[in-house]
């Protein structure tokens, strides 16, 4: 490494850095400390994420990626050191088992074995699966502005790119797999090599016993699946390494400085390190992330596809709200499923609001900080999400003009071109509710109790001054409650089944929120339709 000061652009913003809790600053300084003012000999510090494209590009992958350029931007506030950030897709691997979401699959069995850039895409968009799962990934990268660049294993090999590094695996193949043979069971151990040579008749990455090494001429010789000697070299894209010696191999090659990973590969990173150290090389600063998992608990699978894809999410929700959810908490585990989606996007709504009120200290643990890379927008005619989506329920409505007749009541100065955060907000609730809330919605109706408790509410509302506030409006929707003795200490019961009767779901808005938004008269003529006992869901 040279020398280098760290001398940091925002001085003023580092020291704040320096302390600050967000767990991206942890990182960052670690890797601060690493290197130690030193400038890697290849002229920059890199940050890395890996991809397996043997099925189509889930939310975790985006995950790591976003987490680490997180690690990255806050680096860059504590030292002048350039950074890249690779991208990297082992689209080399051998494809195990066709997976189960893609069109045709029975077609693919024939190609099993086979590198994933050889294997034909079943979607018929690209010149194999491999290109197709790193277009998919690279297209959702760029759409959120991602300053990354796309490496792919398959044109590392065959360009020559490992070369040197795969000859140092060779030189030193008994230190290499002697790491690993005491993890392999009896058989495995018996026929186990760092080296899968990809055959030239049938074009498959091959776990073939190596029989014979020949240092100087860089070439293994294997027996082939149909018992045959061949001697092929282990450079140029004529071999590949196994998993585990692929990563520390890519670690040496490429000079990573840092990588993040999930808990299922905590084994996998320490032995990587030790095979790294025995080429020569430095393992990077890591981070272990907790591993999401789908409704039901279990871990998320590309080849399931269980759990939620990255279109999905973003057909309800602002990517941005993808990104919190990826910030928060990334050392516990969290289930990923559709009704995630609207506490996220509330979240990331309530950070973006407080960021303008605060100093440089607590802005930089707050986490728009980091989804923006220290430079957040700022609106001032938000509105929840959650509002958003009984707006549209209880108008019944799936069209973005009638939400906006209402928004424009209660806020004149908010127009989809003044607040186009707000817009984006509105035509995600739409899609949200026609998609989950609507199917689900069923009202009931009310009980004795409640319609004394009901019709007491639409006389206190109509009582209310023309101008009442959404303050007042929930104070006095809470006070009805409290005087009604089936909801004087159950006041959670009363809002359930203001919900459950008005909305037709069990949960729901702040109501004072809510009859802001849509309207004082407009609230209690829905109330006098449930106590008439009209069919609410009725368009």
């Amino acid at each position: 490494m040279s020398r280098q000061t760290l001398g940091p652009a925002h001085e003023h913003l580092a020291q704040y850095a320096r302390h600050a809790n967000a767990w991206p600053f942890a990182e960052a300084r670690t890797l601060v400390e690493r290197l130690d003012g030193g400038l890697p000999d290849k002229g920059y510090v890199l940050f890395e994420t890996g991809y397996g494209p043997s099925g189509l590009p889930h939310i975790g992958t985006f995950g790591e990626v976003a987490r680490t350029a997180m690690v990255r931007h806050a680096f860059s506030l504590l030292s002048n050191l350039p950074t890249r950030l690779f991208a990297f897709s082992d689209d080399m691997d051998g494809l195990r088992k066709v997976p189960d979401n893609i069109p045709d699959g029975d077609k693919m069995a024939e190609h099993l074995g086979k590198p994933l850039t050889a294997v034909p895409d079943p979607f018929g968009t690209h010149e194999s699966f491999g290109h197709h799962n790193n277009a998919r990934l690279r297209a959702f990268l760029d759409a959120f502005g991602f300053g990354y660049e796309f490496e792919s294993a398959t044109e590392c090999y065959r360009s020559g790119r490992f070369d040197a590094v795969l000859l140092r695996v060779l030189e030193r193949y008994d230190a290499v797999t002697n790491v690993i043979l005491p993890t392999l069971g009896p058989e495995r151990r018996a026929t186990y090599s760092p080296f899968l040579p990809v055959c030239e008749k049938t074009g498959r990455v091959l776990q073939v016993p190596v029989i014979a090494r020949d240092v100087d001429a860089g070439t293994i010789v294997y027996e082939d699946e149909d018992g045959q000697k061949r001697e092929t070299p282990v450079t140029g894209g004529r071999c590949k390494l196994q998993w585990k010696a692929d990563w520390a191999m890519r670690w040496v090659a490429l000079d990573v400085d840092y990588e993040m990973s999930g808990k299922d590969l905590i084994d996998s990173v320490r032995l990587s390190g030790r095979i790294c150290r025995i080429l020569g090389g430095t393992p990077p600063v890591g981070f272990t992330y907790e591993l999401f998992l789908d409704e039901q608990g279990e871990k998320i699978s590309k080849s399931k596809g269980n759990g939620l894809t990255v279109d999905e999410w973003l057909r309800y929700a602002p990517p941005e709200s993808l990104a919190l959810f990826m910030y928060g908490k990334p050392k516990a585990a969290k289930r990923l499923y559709f009704d995630v989606i609207p506490r996220a996007v509330d979240d990331y709504l309530a950070h973006l609001a407080k960021f303008p009120d605060q100093d440089d200290r607590q802005r930089l643990d707050n986490p728009a900080w980091h989804i923006h890379a220290g430079r957040p927008p700022h609106e001032d005619a938000h509105l929840g999400y959650n509002v958003l989506l009984n707006l549209a329920s209880v108008c019944h409505s799936e069209d973005p003009a009638v939400l906006w007749h209402y928004i424009s009541r209660y806020r004149p100065d908010a127009t989809p071109e003044t607040a186009p955060i707000l817009d984006r907000l509105v035509g995600y609730a739409v899609a949200y509710y026609r998609d989950f809330v609507k199917p689900a919605k069923r009202y009931r109706a009310p009980n004795d109790e409640e319609k004394a408790a009901l019709a007491d509410l639409a006389a206190a509302l109509e009582a209310l001054p023309a101008d009442a506030d959404a303050e007042i409006t929930q104070t006095e929707v809470y006070e009805v409650g409290k005087r009604h003795p089936a909801f004087a200490g159950d006041l959670k019961g009363w809002f359930r089944a203001l919900y459950q009767i008005l909305l037709g779901q069990d949960r729901g808005p702040r109501m004072g929120s809510f009859v802001a938004l849509y309207g004082r008269d407009e609230t209690v003529s829905l109330i006098r339709r449930a106590l008439a006992g009209e069919d609410l869901a009725a368009e």
